[in-house]
């Protein structure tokens, strides 16, 4: 075989495919479908107690305040509370240390394992939030994340408790250890995010129209029932209600679910998938686990025929549809209607 031929397995190579065979077989496991189905069940009982309250903990819980999932920033925050405990760690027990120095690295790094063990917490409820509306590999992989996180969350407050009875080296010990665990636990992490998109807006690219451009004949439209053209190859799902047409992006920004498979209801089309809810007049998320908002475009009926223009601002690299205003949106909506 020629030096540098692309077929030469490298270091790099090996460790992508050990990392692709885990996560085959962590996907091949179908009995942790019936426990983790389960314990979906007990979560959805532990919202649902909180009544009224529940869509607001949810939307919580799944960033829609932020407009994208709480647990990833939560995560890296954890790992860097962590990763300063164990660089801490490590430097309080280098040969030749002044006492003082070795006294004041421990002190610190107890502190910042508290950090990483109260956000650690938040960042396991928000991530249990995310991972209830996944499916089939995703949801095994992602349930394995899960319970190495509980174990290297248990390490690390095991870990604390020792360092606070004075017992540092075990603590030290203890904690690497469990920094090895989460960074295990991490790369099945990023295999979902990354490699399956869960928890990235998955709504697909968006229409760049400035002119108003005929996408569909207003008779065509059935009232209450999402309809779906394709303007430019970006599919577009049209919402007529009374005398308006609202258009939004065709593909669910949770998991790409088919909007045209949803309904409408009180001014929201919903996810046939997993019920995310978006205002028909905005694309703004009403109810989660979606946190992105719908994309969402300015509509007029001319002539017995509906017509589109994009009309807004993206954001660089956000993927998000921010509408100039809900007040032009309305006005470009209701624009010489005539059912």
């Amino acid at each position: 075989m020629v030096k540098g031929s692309p077929n030469r397995a490298t270091p790099e190579n090996r460790v992508h495919r050990v990392g692709n065979r885990a996560l085959l077989a962590l996907g091949r496991q179908e009995w942790i479908d019936r426990p983790s189905y389960r314990f979906e069940n007990v979560l959805t009982f532990v919202f649902n107690a909180f009544g009224g309250a529940r869509d607001r903990l949810t939307n919580l819980l799944n960033g829609v305040w932020l407009g994208h999932p709480v647990h990833p920033p939560l995560a890296s925050f954890t790992s860097g509370a962590i990763g300063t405990t164990v660089a801490l760690d490590a430097l309080s027990v280098l040969p030749g240390r002044p006492r003082t120095e070795v006294l004041d690295a421990s002190r610190f790094a107890q502190r910042a394992l508290g950090v990483g063990i109260a956000a650690n917490l938040a960042s396991a409820v928000t991530g249990v939030a995310d991972w209830q509306h996944t499916h089939e590999q995703d949801r095994r992989i992602g349930a394995v994340h899960g319970i190495l996180n509980v174990v290297a969350t248990g390490l690390y407050i095991q870990s604390w408790w020792d360092r606070r009875r004075g017992r540092h080296r075990r603590g030290i010990v203890t904690s690497a250890v469990a920094y090895g665990i989460t960074t295990g636990s991490g790369f099945l992490g990023g295999a979902l995010v990354f490699g399956s998109g869960i928890g990235l807006d998955q709504s697909g690219n968006r229409l760049r129209i400035a002119q108003w451009t005929p996408v569909a004949p207003v008779a065509e439209l059935p009232a209450g029932k999402p309809t779906r053209v394709e303007v430019d190859g970006v599919p577009v799902v049209l919402c007529r209600t009374g005398d308006t047409v609202a258009a939004l992006g065709g593909l669910c920004p949770h998991l790409a679910a088919p909007m045209e498979d949803g309904w409408l209801d009180r001014g929201r089309i919903v996810c046939p998938w997993h019920g995310s809810q978006f205002a028909t007049a905005t694309g703004e998320v009403v109810r989660g686990p979606a946190a992105a908002p719908l994309p969402c475009y300015q509509a007029r009926v001319r002539g017995g025929t509906v017509e589109l223009r994009d009309g807004a601002d993206h954001p660089v690299g956000s993927g998000r549809h921010t509408p100039v205003s809900a007040l032009g949106a309305t006005e470009t909506t209701t624009e010489e209607a005539s059912l």
